[in-house]
């Protein structure tokens, strides 16, 4: 298939409105295959306003006498509105939009064609694999090791390569406990506490079903994680569904009996389309400017999602309490263990240890604990909030995480080595991005599309020294505390920098933290001159 195809008016004459205190743009809309360009006339501003036509969640349009319009719903919230001379060319370009902004291949997306200046392939691939963080981990104990018996996918197609599982438990165990796991998650090494001798760990469920079949191979590795820890250690099952629903599905729980040492919580978490609809309604909410503030609390508060957000932080807080109070090793799965098992793994980690909190240890843990530990993003991402479509393998759970990453940043403002314009970046490229690190659902399908070859990494862009500066936190202090989040509903705020990103004006805390960013640049800059010799 040939974009060319795909385009059936290529160039019209439109005006842009971009909402909020943008200006109009009046010139040359013209269609690409991954792109709209507008170029303003010779008597305007000369920079040339580019969309990846990736990021359109959803398109309307309206023709009126001899001109239409043309509504650009955006995966990152915006709201665009192109006004175009002529009704056809109208309904021709919004076609062309809806068949460019949806297709499904993923080797015919911006990635495979993008190549920034400055940047090469292959750079910053290499920057977080599985054995980077198995290097710290063997500095804090031996009795665990790095294991490639997934080496080909053929164990679990949504893990990567290489796992840190228990010294003592052996390959041919592992493939046993694997196919007694949903998609062959068996439980592997999330994080190491080295203050308590504990870890946590993350899986899918037993696929044990109403005869409650076991397998032993299972069992010897839980029993060989409890070993790995101090003595006298015990384990708890965080199971991110209620009890009623662990026994409505094909799998199962731990049988108690079968696992001594080991006792299990079930602590339920939203997933799937409650939570794309709890989106939805607060997306809703935000744009509608007219109401009254009576009306806009109730409908925040009927969306749920700062319950949601609680829920998060209350279950994240509840694997790390156990690990740092009580000295137990956490084993968290749901169903799949590729939503809430992440979210939680990696919101427990954000709270205990303070490497993850630093710039270059947040992007690992978003490769780690997301993208490598198979969080399927084309899947989960394919919509934001604006899309007619509903399909029920669409969520917003990496956007939860970095809302809840954002409440601790907020309550802990010196505690994060980077600040929210990381967030909103990783949002936007998790939807939609010229960069492959959110292609596909997992390693495997990454290898079969040559992702980490033919794109450019996410992160080599953020690590450049430009895009660091404006990213990172100029207030932040290390702090080798956990951290505990509060969340109480007075101490959980909407995400206004993201959900109120478009339809507001700029408030005070975000100029006031311009001025404090530019004190500290100046200081650094002042710090760093040296003085000159004299004549």
């Amino acid at each position: 298939m040939e974009f060319s195809e795909l385009i059936h008016t290529g160039r019209a004459h439109a005006q842009l409105l971009r909402g909020g205190e943008a200006p109009p743009l009046r010139g040359t809309l013209c269609v690409t295959g991954h792109h709209l360009l507008l170029s303003p006339g010779p008597q305007s501003t000369p920079d040339l306003w580019l969309l990846l036509l990736r990021s359109v969640d959803a398109v309307e349009k309206r023709v009126a006498g001899d001109s239409g319009t043309i509504t650009l719903r955006c995966k990152d919230l915006r709201v665009l509105q192109l006004d175009i001379e002529g009704v056809e060319t109208t309904l021709d370009i919004a076609r062309s939009i809806e068949a460019l902004s949806s297709l499904e291949s993923v080797i015919t997306s911006f990635p495979f064609f993008y190549r920034p200046k400055g940047l090469r392939l292959g750079d910053a691939w290499h920057f977080h694999p599985p054995e980077q963080y198995y290097k710290r981990v063997a500095r804090e104990t031996t009795a665990w090791r790095l294991c490639e018996v997934n080496q080909d996918f053929g164990l679990c197609p949504s893990y990567p390569r290489a796992v840190i599982v228990p010294r003592a438990v052996d390959d041919d165990a592992l493939a046993r406990s694997a196919r007694f796991r949903q998609g062959g998650r068996f439980p592997v090494l999330s994080y190491h506490h080295a203050p308590t001798r504990t870890v946590l760990l993350r899986s899918s469920q037993p696929l044990a079903g109403p005869q409650q079949k076991r397998c032993a191979e299972d069992e010897e590795l839980l029993r060989a994680v409890l070993a790995c820890a101090h003595p006298g250690a015990q384990g708890l099952i965080i199971d991110t569904r209620s009890d009623q629903a662990a026994k409505q599905t094909r799998g199962g729980t731990e049988a108690k009996a079968a696992y001594p040492g080991w006792r299990r919580l079930h602590r339920p978490l939203e997933r799937g389309r409650p939570l794309q609809e709890s989106f939805v309604r607060l997306v809703k909410a935000c744009g509608d400017t007219e109401q009254s503030m009576d009306l806009w609390l109730s409908r925040l508060e009927s969306c749920h999602w700062l319950a949601h957000v609680k829920e998060a932080l209350t279950t994240a807080c509840l694997a790390a309490q156990g690990m740092e109070r009580e000295g137990a090793c956490i084993l968290v799965h749901g169903t799949e263990g590729t939503d809430n098992t992440l979210l939680v793994t990696s919101l427990a980690q954000l709270i205990l240890d303070p490497l993850s909190r630093t710039m270059t240890g947040f992007q690992e843990l978003v490769e780690r604990e997301w993208i490598q530990a198979g969080h399927p993003f084309q899947l989960r991402c394919a919509h934001s909030a604006f899309s007619h479509a509903r399909p029920k393998h669409e969520a917003p759970t990496f956007l939860l995480f970095l809302d809840c990453v954002w409440q601790l940043s907020r309550q802990f403002p010196l505690s994060l080595e980077f600040g929210e314009g990381l967030l909103l970046t990783l949002f936007e490229h998790a939807y939609a991005s010229p960069f492959g690190t959110f292609l596909c659902n997992n390693e495997k399908e990454r290898c079969l599309c040559e992702v980490r070859t033919r794109t450019h990494s996410l992160w080599s862009a953020l690590n450049q020294p430009k895009e660091q500066r404006k990213l990172r936190n100029p207030l932040y202090t290390l702090n080798p505390l956990t951290i505990w989040p509060s969340v109480e509903p007075q101490s959980l705020r909407l995400w206004q920098g993201l959900f109120l990103r478009w339809n507001r004006p700029r408030d005070s805390s975000e100029v006031v933290w311009e001025q404090v960013w530019q004190i500290v640049t100046e200081g650094e800059k002042t710090e760093g001159a040296q003085p000159t010799a004299s004549a």
